[in-house]
């Protein structure tokens, strides 16, 4: 199921909560992504609205995460989010769309770069909602005004960015430069972040403050095929990564939270309890902060 199709309907996303229930998924956050903002306000209205009436919904479906339209258009960093709708942050189209999500965003991702001043981000912040920054080249500077406006966490490092970057002036070593101030949230299927390199930033990024995300779309834990993002035809190949059709960067993943936790016991050898930590506790720490 598409969270950002205009053709959601209350069956689908029981059916999607039915699925994360039987993987062991305690709560998800259901995430809208970069579009015009009548688009995105329509589809948070449309999940808040399936939420409030469906109970199963509203066990598993803490709230929603906004990833966009506030974000760096640069190729590469934009990743999947359509460039003819990414804008600068603005405090009245972040109204917007907190008043169509009608109280449950918990996280919103923004590129500090794109919020001069950090209006958005101390408006976000004050009102207890979790800023991550994502999508972004902002400069350690850059990242320190942010963090200081209310900025608490980043947006899967290592992903976002091009696949061509300085060697050692680039975002994932920025952010790991500052990883005692925000959390740092990973995703781990192994194509987005290689494993070899995943252990080295967790590693860097320390278990206490490091979280993995499944990033997941609509063909999670389904098999190769063509799907939709938004907008986006999405292409799925043997190897179970979403791709653009043209093969040019990935979007969004196909795992699941379950597959995840295998790929840190079996490829980086964690002990359960780390496991747990990283996949469990710490994103149940962020939702309950």
């Amino acid at each position: 199921m598409d969270f950002n199709s205009d053709a959601l309907t209350p069956e689908a996303l029981h059916q999607a909560c039915e699925r994360l229930d039987r993987d062991g998924v305690a709560s998800f956050l259901g995430t809208i992504i970069t579009d015009t903002v009548d688009a995105m306000c329509g589809r948070l209205a449309a999940l808040a609205r399936v939420r409030d009436r469906d109970p199963l919904v509203r066990r598993l479906m803490a709230g929603v995460h906004i990833e966009g339209p506030f974000l760096n258009p640069g190729d590469g960093f934009r990743g999947a989010h359509p460039l003819d709708a990414i804008r600068p942050a603005d405090v009245d189209v972040m109204q917007r769309l907190l008043d169509a999500a009608a109280g449950l965003t918990r996280i919103v991702t923004l590129a500090p770069e794109s919020d001069p001043g950090g209006h958005v981000t101390r408006m976000l912040a004050g009102a207890g909602i979790r800023v991550s920054a994502g999508h972004s080249d902002a400069t350690v500077d850059e990242l320190r005004a942010a963090i200081d406006a209310g900025l608490s966490m980043f947006t899967h490092l290592g992903n976002g960015c091009p696949m061509q970057t300085h060697r050692h002036d680039n975002i994932v070593q920025r952010v790991l430069s500052l990883r005692e101030r925000p959390w740092i949230t990973f995703i781990a299927d192994g194509a987005h972040v290689p494993l070899p390199a995943l252990g080295n930033y967790l590693r860097l990024a320390g278990y206490d403050r490091a979280i993995v995300v499944s990033d997941a779309i609509a063909p999670a834990g389904l098999g190769p095929g063509r799907y939709t993002l938004g907008r986006r035809d999405v292409v799925v190949g043997a190897d179970m990564v979403p791709r653009a059709p043209d093969r040019s960067h990935f979007v969004g993943s196909a795992v699941t939270m379950r597959q995840s936790a295998e790929n840190l016991r079996t490829g980086l050898e964690l002990p359960a309890a780390v496991v747990r930590q990283l996949t469990v506790e710490n994103p149940a720490r962020v939702l309950s902060g």
